[in-house]
């Protein structure tokens, strides 16, 4: 994790799809993203940055992430899931979190959630006073200025509200169905072409 202060999009306060979720189309058929669900942390005329929400890595144990920090794990740390948050700077660490823990350093991006990127959360967190609801991640996703609205328009993504729950409980594997499902949307109708008025 480094030691950065910002996001890779420094953000004044939200803007554009800010808390948004994002979902993946099933037709969106690229291996990063595949039936990915997709917390946008940042969106301005900049571009856009967000964090799979719904991916473990299975190559990466908290605990020996802890270790390589020169951090200790205590016995509730123990059981954090390490997610991949995207494929930039995949040696990059986030924590998002819930906003009962918020310090100088953090990102908040809603009344609920906060981002958060250096190691004081993670020191925090197995000291027991770190945040309610945690989400650890290595690397984000990233979308250059205007890059994700033209991927929105060519029907490769769905927008939503976001909300704790779908961030930080349920079945991390089922995570992309329920999402859908919370649209009240039949997998089987969601077509692959874009509309246009």
């Amino acid at each position: 994790m480094a030691a950065a202060t910002t996001t890779p999009f420094e953000m004044s306060g939200p803007e554009g799809l800010t808390g948004k979720v994002l979902i993946a189309m099933p037709r969106l058929e690229d291996p990063w993203f595949t039936k990915t669900v997709i917390y946008l942390c940042a969106h301005s005329d900049d571009g856009a940055m967000g964090l799979v929400v719904n991916r473990v890595l299975d190559t990466v144990d908290f605990p020996e992430l802890l270790s390589q920090l020169g951090l200790d794990c205590s016995p509730e740390a123990a059981t954090v899931k390490v997610h991949f948050g995207g494929p930039v700077e995949t040696g990059r660490g986030f924590v998002l979190h819930s906003t009962d823990y918020v310090l100088a350093t953090s990102l908040r991006i809603d009344d609920e959630v906060a981002l958060t990127a250096t190691l004081d959360v993670l020191k925090a967190m197995t000291e027991g006073h770190g945040p309610d609801r945690t989400l650890v991640a290595l690397g984000y996703a990233g979308w250059g200025p205007g890059q994700l609205e033209t991927e929105i328009q060519s029907n490769s993504w769905l927008v939503v509200d976001a909300d704790a729950e779908l961030l930080f409980e349920g079945d991390v594997e089922g995570k992309w169905r329920e999402a859908i499902g919370r649209l009240g949307v039949d997998l089987g109708h969601l077509s692959g072409e874009g509309g246009h008025a």
